[in-house]
């Protein structure tokens, strides 16, 4: 029997040839787990991915019973994705967690405030998205841990303080030491484990002169991200960046399912990855639906109300679904 691996195997299965630390192969290992598909004809490469978890895991464990120091740290996924906020010293981004999330980082005037990555949950609309503060990306804070967690996100959001006369330098700094570090930008085309997709928050927007300097930034990094103005003390910008973070950076849509006859739950969105087909909802719903799947019908901004479509039909953000089996 054919193993039939799909995309999102294939990836994690990249993740793993280039991972460097053991938690970032550790990482990749379950994730080949979960996706590879389960049938007789993947029986070994089950086997041997198990083989090697458990030889990674003693390696571990063997690891950990030397001297004590922590050169990794792992923040389970939650949410609609794993966003690490990544930045110079006091650009803000303490600040911006705190903000859109229940988190109470440490926040201070002073740089190097955080010293241990800190999660937090950003609602956003009706969904949310996982936020991750870490120390600021300087030469003085440089962990093996820090860029493990970089590659192992679903993105990065990197925070810049537009109020400061310095941030055009702070800016080239920080890109240049992150690509020594084998962490990249990339938001078009096709990525590989140490490419990020990556959106800016420009930080401190309601500061005199920070018109001008976002203008300059634009200059030098729009070709590499987008920018969206933004204030974390005010609030002003923060909904326009978690709503490019939903849906460009982490690249989802939402959509709603409909038992036929009745309405909708619009609370409990399905998150899907952008260019989801209705079969491919159908598999998310529940397998057996996919199986058995006769027709669907949708309502939304792209088809005529309750109108019937084809099971590769691609679906947009709000879209809602009846499945007919």
């Amino acid at each position: 029997m054919p193993a039939n691996l799909g995309p999102l195997y294939l990836a994690a299965e990249e993740r793993y040839r280039q991972a460097v630390t053991d938690e970032e192969k550790m990482a990749a290992l379950e994730e080949m787990m979960a996706t590879i598909p389960k049938h007789k004809g993947t029986e070994k490469m089950q086997a041997d991915i198990k083989r090697r978890m458990a030889k990674l895991k003693e390696s571990m464990r063997a690891g950990s019973r030397g001297p004590k120091r922590k050169d990794f740290y792992r923040i389970e996924k939650e949410g609609a994705g794993q966003i690490v906020l990544v930045g110079p010293p006091n650009s803000g981004k303490s600040s911006i967690l705190k903000t859109t999330t229940r988190a109470e980082p440490e926040v201070a005037d002073y740089p190097f405030t955080t010293r241990l990555p800190l999660p937090g949950m950003a609602q956003w609309e009706n969904v949310q998205v996982q936020l991750i503060d870490m120390p600021p990306i300087a030469p003085e804070t440089s962990q093996s841990w820090v860029w493990a967690l970089l590659r192992l996100s679903d993105g990065l959001l990197v925070v810049l303080d537009a109020g400061d006369d310095d941030v055009l330098d702070q800016t080239e700094n920080l890109l240049s030491f992150m690509e020594e570090n084998n962490v990249f930008i990339k938001n078009e085309g096709e990525r590989d484990f140490k490419e990020k997709k990556a959106i800016c928050a420009a930080n401190k927007c309601d500061m005199p002169g920070a018109a001008e300097r976002i203008e300059l930034l634009k200059e030098i990094i729009a070709d590499k991200m987008e920018i969206v103005p933004c204030s974390a003390q005010t609030g002003e910008g923060l909904d326009v960046l978690m709503s490019k973070v939903f849906f460009d950076v982490l690249g989802k849509i939402r959509v709603y399912t409909r038992p036929p006859g009745k309405k909708p739950d619009f609370t409990q969105p399905f998150i899907l990855d952008r260019g989801t087909t209705i079969i491919d909802a159908a598999r998310e719903v529940h397998k057996e639906i996919a199986e058995s799947l006769k027709y669907a019908r949708v309502w939304g901004k792209s088809v005529f109300d309750g109108q019937m479509v084809p099971r590769d039909h691609v679906l947009n953000d709000g879209d809602v679904i009846a499945f007919y089996t």
